[in-house]
């Protein structure tokens, strides 16, 4: 059985630099347990709609809220949680077996993804019963 809960879901603070002219966050050596292999953004999402809507076999992600917010709804399989993201030096660790959907999307938001893999199809479970049944084995 897939073991994973919500109870290893993260949000990790991502250091910043503090300066008069603007902030800088940066995310280099260990502000991630893992290597970045893939970045992608979502923006120009209509508040009415929702992203994601899939879990991950292997892929780690930290999703962050680099300007509005929105919502990530996780789900374990046994129980549901909403995440509000709204400051670019918050990331939500999600790790794998975890079922995700992102909604609620502000005016000008854009989620910042850094994934620990490459895109491979295999890799997503896009079915919720069969994310059920990932979770049971």
């Amino acid at each position: 059985m897939n073991k994973v809960t919500l109870s290893n879901i993260e949000i990790i603070e991502i250091p910043k630099i503090e300066d008069p002219r603007g902030n800088l966050a940066v995310i280099e050596k260990e502000v991630l347990p893992y290597q970045v292999k893939r970045v992608y953004y979502l923006y120009d999402v209509p508040s009415s709609a929702y992203r994601g809507g899939h879990a991950h076999k292997e892929q780690l992600e930290c999703l962050i809220a680099v300007s509005g917010s929105f919502e990530v709804v996780v789900d374990d399989g046994a129980s549901k949680q909403k995440i509000t993201l709204n400051k670019p030096n918050k990331g939500l660790l999600i790790p794998t077996g975890i079922w995700r959907e992102l909604e609620n999307f502000s005016s000008g938001s854009v989620c910042l993804v850094l994934a620990s893999e490459v895109f491979d199809e295999d890799d997503y479970i896009r079915d919720y019963k069969q994310f059920l049944d990932f979770k049971n084995q």
